[in-house]
C-alpha cells in the first residue's frame, strides 16, 4: 500500500471489481471525457486476467478506507526511445476538488520513479478537461502539445493534451514512511 497524508493507494483486489465495474459504466462518474463501452462484471474481470505485469491499477482510498477512485499506470501508447509509463485516473464526483487525486498522482509518481528505470511518465486528457489538467500541473507535469482530434467522446471528436514529467523534474519521494536519504 502507498500511504499519503490524505489518501492511500492499494492494488485492486477481487472484492473491488463490483464497484469498479459500476463506476466505469456510470456516465455520472466517468463523465464526458472517459465514458466508453459498457462492460459486465465478468468482462471487467476477464480483462484484468489478461493484462501484463506492466499494467497496474490502484484503488484510491480516503484514510477511513472509503474507495473514491482508480489510478492506472501502463506502458506508454506514444512510445519513444526512453522507457516511459502513462497514468490515468478518475474520482467519484462527490470527492473531486479536495486534493485527493493530486496526492494520488504524486504517490504513483514516487512509486514508478522509485521502482522502474523510467525517464518519463506521461498522461493525456481532453484539452477542455480543466480538472485533470490542474491535477497534472500541480503534480509537476508539463504540457508538451496537443494531439488534434485524437479522441471520440460524447458523440464528438476532441483534441487531447499530452503532459509529461521527466525524472530530473520529479521532486523526490513524498511517500509517508519512506526515507530517500538512506
Amino acid at each position: 500500500m502507498l500511504r499519503g497524508k490524505i489518501v492511500n493507494l492499494r492494488i485492486i483486489e477481487q472484492d473491488d471489481f463490483d464497484i469498479y465495474t459500476e463506476w466505469i459504466n456510470s456516465i455520472e462518474i466517468m463523465g464526458k471525457y472517459l465514458f466508453g463501452t459498457q462492460r459486465s462484471l465478468q468482462e471487467t474481470m476477464e480483462q484484468y486476467g489478461t493484462r501484463s505485469r506492466e499494467f497496474g491499477t490502484f484503488v484510491i482510498e480516503k484514510k477511513d478506507g472509503t474507495r473514491i477512485g482508480i489510478l492506472h499506470f501502463f506502458d506508454s501508447k506514444f512510445g519513444g526511445y526512453a522507457k516511459s509509463k502513462e497514468v490515468g485516473f478518475f474520482l467519484i464526483p462527490e470527492e473531486r476538488g479536495n486534493g485527493f487525486c493530486t496526492e494520488a498522482v504524486g504517490l504513483v509518481l514516487d512509486y514508478l520513479f522509485l521502482i522502474h528505470p523510467l525517464e518519463r511518465i506521461q498522461a493525456v486528457c481532453a484539452t477542455t478537461n480543466i480538472a485533470s489538467r490542474r491535477v497534472l500541473e500541480k503534480s509537476g507535469f508539463r504540457q508538451e502539445g496537443t494531439l488534434r482530434r485524437l479522441a471520440f467522446f460524447s458523440g464528438k471528436h476532441m483534441d487531447i493534451s499530452i503532459f509529461s514529467i521527466i525524472r530530473e523534474e520529479w521532486s523526490g519521494p513524498n511517500l509517508l514512511g519512506f526515507d530517500h536519504k538512506r
